[in-house]
């Protein structure tokens, strides 16, 4: 491995990750909002703690109580008045159902007056759930998902439709107390209907979107969850304001920023990238080898969510997978590396954030036996590169603005 240029990566990774902390902007979003009667919190997903706690910090008591779901191992410590709960993702779990319902019981027989301060982020689809399905089915059709390569717009759709909670109906069991959203995007375009499939926001999708979706997919599913996809959600609320702040737009531009005072040229692909994460690895690797002969130090950004399809049974998630993926390709080039992390601070079911790799590590795999395309079949990235230090770990972040991938050369 070549250290200067994996001390470059941990310093775009720990600025990019700074300049989108949800702090500044929760505190931006509460500026001036006049709160006629009592108020009451709600924070749900990977940056709940994080938001909850600015807010605690802005209004102090005003805030009359509230509740915290988020995360395994992301609360940071208590908060005054507020119940703090972690709970199951990708795949909600025992913990998402009983703190989502402390949430209801905390918003129940609330008066037209009050407010509901609904701080949402993503991760919120596992994290704050009231199946309509028993949650052993819900964490079936999760799975199912999860594994067959669907998007996240697709998955939200079915998912929606298996919630109490979700596509508009949290904020109508709120009524008739006004909700005030502050929403920390993590999809491409900020639909704010698909951002933890929007628990305070009228659905965009239809029953027969969502039937379709199920077909694509050969989705198993039970004759009581099959039922529940042609029921329509909420399509108007009148109860709700709402407010987005962060975005991956953000998270590349402060990976441009530092790149540059590193003495990177730099080019921000997209910030909508939607693919395989093997692809979007590949892709990156082959912009490299385009370069290699230009002579320039430059920096490539590409924003956005891949999807990994799982054809093994290994250890992983999309960001390691996509810095796997280009190892084969950067081989040799000299001063190339490509990193990609997820902003909160995990990728996958696993305590790394990201992976990277340079010019060095598919020799280094090879040197100790690893094939990389046998280790991508199973997709077992993270042991992969846990044998070269190609782990990025961070520890949770507090915010969860999708991810980046970053390709250096020279």
């Amino acid at each position: 491995m070549n250290q200067k240029l994996r001390a470059n990566a941990d310093a775009i990774v720990a600025a990019s990750i700074r300049a989108v902390q949800p702090d500044e902007a929760v505190k931006r979003a509460l500026d001036g909002y006049e709160f006629p009667g009592k108020i009451v919190l709600v924070a749900a997903g990977k940056a709940a703690w994080q938001m909850a706690k600015a807010a605690r910090d802005c209004l102090g008591d005003r805030i009359d109580s509230g509740v915290v779901v988020t995360k395994y191992e992301h609360v940071m410590g208590p908060i005054a008045n507020f119940s703090c709960r972690e709970a199951g993702h990708p795949v909600p779990d025992e913990n998402s159902f009983s703190g989502t319902q402390e949430a209801l019981d905390l918003v129940a027989d609330l008066q037209p007056d009050d407010t509901v301060l609904f701080l949402l982020s993503g991760g919120g689809s596992a994290l704050f759930e009231k199946s309509l399905v028993p949650g052993e089915v819900l964490q079936d059709i999760t799975g199912q998902l999860l594994a067959c390569g669907a998007d996240i717009v697709e998955i939200n759709t079915i998912r929606k439709r298996l919630s109490a909670v979700k596509g508009g109906r949290f904020a109508q069991l709120c009524a008739p107390a006004h909700v005030f959203a502050i929403v920390l995007s993590d999809i491409l375009g900020d639909p704010l209907d698909m951002i933890a499939s929007g628990p305070a926001c009228p659905d965009s999708t239809t029953s027969a979107q969502a039937i379709a979706i199920a077909e694509k997919y050969n989705l198993k599913l039970t004759e009581e969850a099959r039922a529940l996809l042609a029921i329509e959600t909420p399509k108007e609320l009148d109860n709700v304001t709402t407010q987005i702040t962060g975005s991956v737009r953000q998270l590349c531009t402060a990976a441009d920023a530092v790149c540059r005072k590193l003495g990177y040229e730099t080019v921000i692909l997209t910030d909508q990238l939607c693919c395989q994460a093997k692809e979007a690895g590949s892709f990156l690797a082959s912009i490299l080898k385009t370069y290699a002969g230009s002579g320039k130090k430059i920096a490539f950004i590409a924003g956005g969510e891949t999807v990994v399809q799982l054809t093994g049974k290994g250890k992983g998630g999309r960001n390691q997978e996509l810095a796997l993926a280009a190892a084969e390709g950067i081989r040799g080039l000299a001063g190339a590396a490509v990193f990609s992390i997820g902003s909160d601070g995990t990728d996958g079911p696993t305590d790394a954030a990201g992976g990277y790799v340079d010019y060095e590590t598919a020799d280094a795999l090879k040197a100790q036996g690893v094939e990389i395309y046998k280790v991508l079949q199973n997709n077992d990235a993270y042991h992969a590169l846990q044998k070269v230090d190609g782990l990025i770990i961070t520890g949770p972040t507090g915010t969860n603005v999708n991810d980046v991938a970053v390709a250096l050369l020279g």
